[in-house]
């Protein structure tokens, strides 16, 4: 605050960036950008030079590592016009191999930072930009060959900037020292970006804001990924920033004996976890509620991590559920996620972004056991799911999980226990009677209103998916080999009794 007024800011050119800086940098500044080599530091400095120019401000990128030429291809590989990009190209004649650049009387550090330092804020005042990046400070460094003169040229070259609403952006590959605590100390703020090895698949990226001084941030790390066209960077999910208000109601499948089991359909604004051994029913289960709010023009989108769309879609058509006729319309819309190649943090913006653009009212994610092989450890799957979810229902939107237990009868296990961030638990088992191998469905938690606790035998065919009456006569459904309670002919228990 300055005289009780809010600090102006300015954008950085980067999507998702400033929501996460709270509307971008506090103008007139000095700030650090550090990152080893390869985590996208010369491309933030273009596209924070880029949003100058594209606003009519006077913009300038100082290279003194790569060459004007190098960064006008790095500029096309993106599709970006190189003419939006002025860059001023200081060569350290150190760094020139003609003779009679070579100093043989004096240190090249006592020449060469001096004359580099005396060059850049010469242009500076010739040029007055409003947005300036200086490419990198490790140029500096190598020419000063002392620490102690190096940080105080940064500090002098700080102090130059004082009073002349210049935003600078200082870019460090960290490649001398690792992370230099003095020369953040000296910025008015850092951030810093970051490379995640990963054993399989493609490397994760995470950017942080370690500080920026007298103004709110989310701090926390957030998912960026390097794409054609720039930085994207996904910021992590606050569900506490969303809240909205929506009409109570029961969204209904088109099988009424199912939404009996919810007590009259499945509640918006919950979340309902669908757990159960491969092959059980699940996801034709959620398939079923996805596609009955499509017919109801109200937007469903599945996502599916462990089928290919052609499979899902095939298997679902084959029990007469005509999905690509919502697809076809836009009212139905599913997309194959790969864990290897996304990232939880641009999934989940991936969601809220479909959420809140396209006013979606059912979210299917299959399943959860994709979603945990995306992740680095099982505690991040929690608070991701926590957020996402919360998020979700303050939306009103009806979310699905789907979880495949480890095992196919009997006991089953699960490498995470996600049941307490579901509103419904429905449980689906295999269970052996006559020489069959048979299906059942229940509904064993429900936070919101009345559920029924029976237990009811699930039938999929090419004639389509029903539930059947409540299965009496056995005990011990859950084990997998159930008992007869009392004798009665299993072959009143058919689809055609129904």
């Amino acid at each position: 605050m300055k005289n009780g007024s809010v600090t102006p800011r300015i954008d950085t050119g980067v999507s998702g960036l400033d929501d996460i800086l709270a509307g971008g940098l506090p103008i007139g500044q000095v700030y650090l950008l550090e990152g080893d080599p390869g985590t996208g530091k010369t491309t933030v400095g273009m596209q924070f030079v880029m949003a100058g120019t594209r606003k009519n401000e006077k913009s300038l990128y100082v290279t003194l590592s790569e060459s004007k030429d190098e960064l006008a291809a790095a500029a096309s590989s993106h599709g970006w016009e190189p003419s939006e990009i002025p860059i001023a190209e200081f060569i350290p004649e150190e760094a020139s191999l003609s003779p009679e650049q070579q100093y043989t009387v004096f240190h090249p550090s006592e020449v060469e930072l001096a004359t580099t330092i005396q060059k850049l804020t010469q242009l500076i005042e010739k040029e007055r930009p409003a947005r300036l990046v200086i490419d990198s400070l490790s140029e500096l460094r190598l020419l000063a060959a002392d620490k102690m003169r190096y940080r105080r040229q940064v500090l002098a070259l700080k102090h130059f900037f004082v009073g002349r609403d210049t935003t600078v952006l200082l870019l460090d590959d960290r490649t001398g020292e690792g992370s230099d605590m003095q020369l953040q100390s000296i910025a008015h703020g850092v951030l810093r970006l970051e490379k995640v090895q990963r054993s399989y698949g493609v490397t994760r990226r995470h950017i942080e804001i370690v500080k920026l001084r007298g103004s709110a941030y989310r701090e926390g790390f957030h998912d960026y990924t390097i794409e054609k066209g720039g930085l994207h960077v996904y910021p992590r999910l606050v569900a506490n920033e969303h809240n909205t208000t929506f009409s109570a109601e029961r969204i209904k499948s088109d099988i009424p004996t199912l939404d009996i089991m919810f007590g009259g359909g499945i509640n918006r604004g919950s979340t309902t976890l669908l757990l159960g051994p491969s092959g059980s029913g699940k996801s034709s289960l959620a398939m079923v509620y996805a596609y009955a709010a499509a017919k109801r023009g109200d937007r469903a989108i599945i996502y599916t991590f462990d089928e290919t769309l052609r499979t899902a879609q095939d298997r679902v058509e084959g029990l007469a559920i005509p999905v690509r006729e919502e697809i076809k319309k836009g009212n139905l819309a599913m997309t194959q996620v790969n864990p290897a190649e996304l990232s939880p943090g641009e999934f989940v913006w991936q969601i809220r972004r479909d959420v809140e653009t396209r006013d979606t009212r059912v979210v299917v994610i299959d399943s959860l056991n994709g979603f945990l092989m995306s992740m680095p450890g099982e505690q991040d799957l929690s608070l991701h799911l926590h957020e996402l979810l919360a998020f979700l229902n303050q939306k009103g939107v009806v979310t699905i999980l789907v979880y495949t237990q480890h095992g196919l009868v009997g006991s089953m296990q699960t490498e995470v226990d996600v049941s307490y961030l579901s509103d419904t638990v429905v449980v689906l088992r295999y269970f052996e009677a006559e020489g069959e191998i048979r299906q059942a469905v229940s509904v064993i938690k429900q936070r919101v209103g009345q559920h029924e606790r029976a237990l009811r035998e699930l039938f999929m065919s090419d004639a389509g998916i029903a539930v059947g009456q409540q299965l009496r006569e056995f005990r011990g459904i859950l084990t997998g080999v159930p008992e007869y309670s009392y004798q009665k002919d299993l072959s009143q228990l058919t689809e055609a009794n129904l």
